[in-house]
């Protein structure tokens, strides 16, 4: 069984129970976010984040070219070589893979992104964000083969050799479907897809692909992202989809085991 792990970039310590309960393991890729790093190191490099809302509801992380400098540097650099070195330690050869690196994650970069500024649309021309196209899947099978486990996260390269900031739960489900997993672990820092928000005893249990589009009137924000991500994981023939809570004991275990939401 092969399966795809996504660490939310604002899991912050969950990252050590994650790594702690993958150990031993080398059937799986994972893949990383790393918000709050990038929101660190940007605050002290004096390039607070930016964020905007899409005219459908979506919340995005605004990344002009001093941003995307950021990015890379988080992600690619803190975020990447922590994980790295963390799996390093329990015995895990792992290696770390942004997507630019052999062209592993190719991208379109957005254009027209827009924005809803004072209650107006208005567009965003130096957005340098963009949308996945395609994944390696077939390098990140070689390396499986050879023991080791890819460490993968943003940003992306197009066709033209522009470096992109894409966003990592779709990097998940594309990376998902192109290594034909079995399932796709999400997890973040709430217990699943909530009915209240803030309520975390009213987590949606189990989720059948032609209830999706119900469930993202309830969701919002960056829940919104994961609810498209797992959907867009299904369809590329991903089995099973888990958004599960990351700060517990036994994270991996317990998403495999049906903790959280699950898309079936």
């Amino acid at each position: 069984m092969t399966v795809v792990v996504k660490i939310g970039g604002a899991a912050g310590n969950a990252a050590a129970a994650v790594v702690a309960d993958l150990a031993g393991r080398t059937d799986y890729v994972l893949v990383h976010g790393g918000s709050a790093e990038i929101d660190r190191l940007g605050v002290a490099l004096g390039r607070p984040p930016e964020h905007f809302t899409s005219p459908s509801g979506t919340v995005s992380r605004r990344c002009d070219p001093a941003q995307l400098e950021t990015v890379v540097l988080a992600l690619a650099g803190t975020v990447q070589t922590g994980l790295v070195a963390a799996l390093e330690a329990r015995g895990t050869r792992a290696i770390g893979l942004s997507g630019v690196d052999g062209r592993l994650l190719l991208a379109r970069r957005k254009t027209g992104v827009r924005a809803v500024v004072g209650g107006k649309v208005v567009r965003l021309p130096d957005d340098l964000s963009g949308t996945i196209e395609a994944v390696d899947g077939g390098l990140l099978r070689s390396l499986l083969s050879l023991g080791l486990t890819p460490v993968v996260g943003p940003p992306a390269i197009t066709d033209a050799g522009e470096v992109v900031n894409v966003d990592a739960d779709a990097v998940a489900a594309a990376v998902a479907g192109a290594v034909r997993a079995e399932v796709l672990l999400l997890l973040t820092n709430v217990p699943g897809v909530l009915r209240s928000v803030g309520d975390p005893a009213s987590v949606v249990p189990r989720v059948a692909r032609d209830g999706i589009d119900e469930l993202l009137s309830l969701a919002s924000g960056k829940m919104r992202k994961k609810v498209v991500a797992a959907r867009e994981a299904l369809a590329a023939g991903v089995p099973r989809v888990v958004i599960a809570p990351s700060q517990v004991d036994g994270p991996v275990g317990r998403a495999l085991a049906g903790a959280g939401t699950v898309f079936a």
